[in-house]
């Protein structure tokens, strides 16, 4: 394990500059998962790379690096590479934007930080059928059944012997890329503790859904006639109006 005050965790994040509520979301559950671990401000370092724009990074009393990249537009994969390069903990844990780190993750790491590959689960129950990845049963590392929020990872197997973040103009470059690593570590866990929750900043900024985001949103509102959960704009977006309320409601 690295000594104290070196840099335990390099956390990638791409983005385009239009999230910038689930992105402090995302830097907030990062800072709380590094508290909850006992970890110095040192040990932990964010990279934020803006996909051709300015963009500004949240506070944080750890580390927030952000870059102004030159436009990649190709799903974060030229970013989450560059990022990699410029990593300096000894393990990297890809988290998107829109997502966030359970207060237990940094802490679980940290007791398999010698295990070069470990894949935790993720609450997927806002976006997928399946409420949590790897589903149980059958092999882990298989498409549709990882991300890279279940993962964190070794620097050193990433970059020495996997050559990077790889496949940038494939669409599945998420699960090629562990599977890489998969193939290649020399030590790997699965542990059952949920790392982290997938989409959890999804209707902060509603203006900013992807186009799987706003197709969940359709779906649900069509079948629930917009749910009083959701705000407003994302009934807007879905062009379901909230119901007015009726005399008897209002009394």
């Amino acid at each position: 394990m690295a000594r104290d005050g070196d840099i335990l965790f390099s956390i990638i994040t791409p983005t385009a500059g239009n999230r910038p509520r689930a992105l402090r979301k995302a830097v907030e559950s990062v800072e709380r998962a590094a508290r909850f671990a006992g970890l110095e401000t040192g040990q932990v370092e964010m990279l934020i790379g803006f996909d051709g724009v300015r963009g500004e990074c949240p506070a944080s009393a750890y580390a927030v690096h952000g870059f102004n990249l030159p436009a990649d537009r190709n799903g974060g994969n030229g970013i989450r590479a560059l990022l990699t390069n410029l990593a300096q903990g000894d393990k990297l844990i890809y988290l998107d934007d829109d997502n966030v780190l359970k207060p237990l993750a940094l802490r679980l790491y940290m007791k398999h930080f010698n295990t070069e590959l470990i894949i935790g689960r993720i609450d997927t129950q806002l976006t997928l059928d399946a409420p949590q990845l790897p589903r149980p049963g059958g092999d882990v590392v298989r498409p549709g059944n990882v991300d890279p929020l279940c993962v964190c990872v070794s620097r050193r197997l990433v970059t020495a012997r996997c050559g990077g973040w790889r496949y940038r103009d494939r669409h599945d470059a998420d699960f090629m890329n562990i599977l890489d690593w998969h193939v290649n570590a020399h030590s790997e866990t699965v542990v059952e503790d949920v790392v982290g929750m997938f989409d959890a900043g999804r209707s902060l900024d509603a203006s900013a859904l992807s186009p799987r985001q706003a197709a969940l949103l359709d779906r649900l509102a069509g079948a629930r006639d917009c749910p009083a959960s959701l705000p407003d704009t994302l009934c807007r977006l879905t062009g379901n109006q909230p119901r007015p309320a009726t005399s008897a409601t209002r009394a």
